[in-house]
């Protein structure tokens, strides 16, 4: 009762000050003079040095858990932790997701103030991922512990469904890039799924879609994760060329398919999946196809995207704003926008906006074309990736793919036993 009427009492006086304030304050006529007004200003220091500390420790935590004590346990308690403090108490700000977009711009553009926590942000968990693999993924990244959370059960998804979807956080990726680089829009942060969620309200529409993955991450094992998130991609790199590689059991494998059943992300290979050996001859040919195919997915990606990249470059105000001139000049009797009326009262002229209009066309033209040919390149590789065969003897992590959960070490029967013998030593 006491908290209450002292919120009550703080939420009266800070209306009575608004109240005082809106108004000029009366001119006396004995000189009087008003004492100077000190508002204190939030240490907005002291939340980026406890944010980072939190980021390092926690991703500590996970490779302790993982590579020391080889357990799930401690990565459960991480992403409630994560959730709550990252998610709900931060409100899902400084994100490694939506960091993407500033080191982008900020490679391209000399004038933009790129904040240290944001460029922390992204190095941090890259550097992680390049050490150890994506522990970041494994219940620091509120996202991806918020879906860690709330799964229940796993449905597999076809070999063929996954590879397809898989394309997709390559793509936002790079149209993430492409809009940063134009300085046109941040669209991982304008279409984040999750930060209403974690701000108890905003868009309904996203709302929606963030309520909507977390339903399907009641029965499969993170989709945004896996079909959605650019960064994921990113960490996918390094985790690939990792230094130290995630192992499922100190002991040799036995091939139960335990741990490939339990994988919540379907990041475990199965031994023998591919059983047709193919001759030498036939490898090679192979081989000179996909140099052959490839350059020309390349190049036929840069040619589609160079071809649309002036519906693209819409996304821009600058190209909007031109087109809505271009429509009033014809026009004249229609009302004005607002953007026009702007437009209009701050004396700028036809010639001015027609030549940023066509610098930024130019400037689309060549980012669309390198970013076609990235497309061109993702697809290409990703079709080969399918039609590689390679013959497999026991079960195997895909580094790539593996967000380091340590879901799959409680089901392996070989870590178990080695659980069981060290307890029976230590008695």
């Amino acid at each position: 009762m006491k908290k209450l009427l002292s919120i009550g009492t703080l939420l009266f006086s800070w209306v009575m000050l608004q109240a005082q304030n809106r108004f000029p304050k009366p001119d006396f006529e004995s000189g009087y003079q008003y004492p100077e007004l000190h508002y204190a200003i939030p240490n907005e220091t002291l939340w980026v040095v406890l944010d980072l500390f939190m980021l390092v420790l926690l991703m500590s935590i996970v490779v302790w858990a993982v590579y020391k004590k080889h357990t799930r346990k401690p990565i459960f308690w991480v992403s409630v932790i994560s959730v709550a403090y990252f998610g709900f108490f931060r409100s899902g700000c400084v994100c490694s997701i939506g960091s993407i977009q500033n080191i982008a711009l900020a490679m391209v553009d000399s004038t933009y103030h790129l904040p240290l926590t944001v460029l922390l942000f992204f190095i941090l968990p890259i550097l992680f991922a390049f050490l150890f693999g994506r522990v970041f993924c494994a219940g620091v990244c509120p996202f991806g512990a918020l879906q860690e959370l709330v799964n229940v059960k796993n449905y597999r998804i076809s070999k063929a469904v996954t590879a397809a979807l898989g394309i997709i956080p390559w793509l936002y990726l790079i149209f993430a890039v492409l809009y940063a680089v134009t300085r046109s829009r941040f669209i991982i942060c304008q279409f984040d799924p999750f930060i209403d969620i974690f701000r108890l309200g905003g868009d309904v529409g996203l709302l929606l879609f963030g309520a909507l993955l977390l339903i399907l991450s009641v029965f499969t094992g993170r989709p945004f994760c896996r079909f959605l998130c650019p960064y994921g991609a990113l960490l996918s790199l390094f985790s690939s060329v990792s230094i130290w590689k995630i192992r499922l059991s100190r002991k040799a494998c036995i091939n139960c398919e335990l741990c490939h059943n339990s994988c919540p992300v379907d990041a475990i290979r199965s031994p023998y999946a591919n059983k047709v050996k193919e001759s030498r001859k036939e490898g090679v040919r192979r081989l000179l196809g996909y140099l052959v195919v490839l350059p020309l997915m390349i190049a036929a990606g840069a040619f589609l995207m160079r071809s649309a990249s002036s519906d693209l470059s819409r996304a821009n105000k600058d190209v909007r704003l031109y087109d809505m001139v271009e429509r009033h000049e014809a026009n004249p009797e229609e009302e004005l926008s607002l953007e026009l009326e702007a437009f209009y009262g701050q004396g700028r002229t036809l010639e001015e906006l027609t030549s940023a209009y066509e610098a930024k066309l130019d400037e689309f033209r060549f980012y669309s074309t390198i970013a076609g040919g990235l497309i061109g390149l993702v697809i290409g590789l990703a079709l080969i990736r399918l039609s590689v065969k390679r013959t497999r003897k026991q079960y195997e992590i895909n580094h790539a793919a593996c967000v380091a959960c340590a879901l799959c070490f409680s089901y392996c029967p070989q870590n178990k036993n080695s659980v069981e013998l060290r307890k029976s030593s230590e008695s």
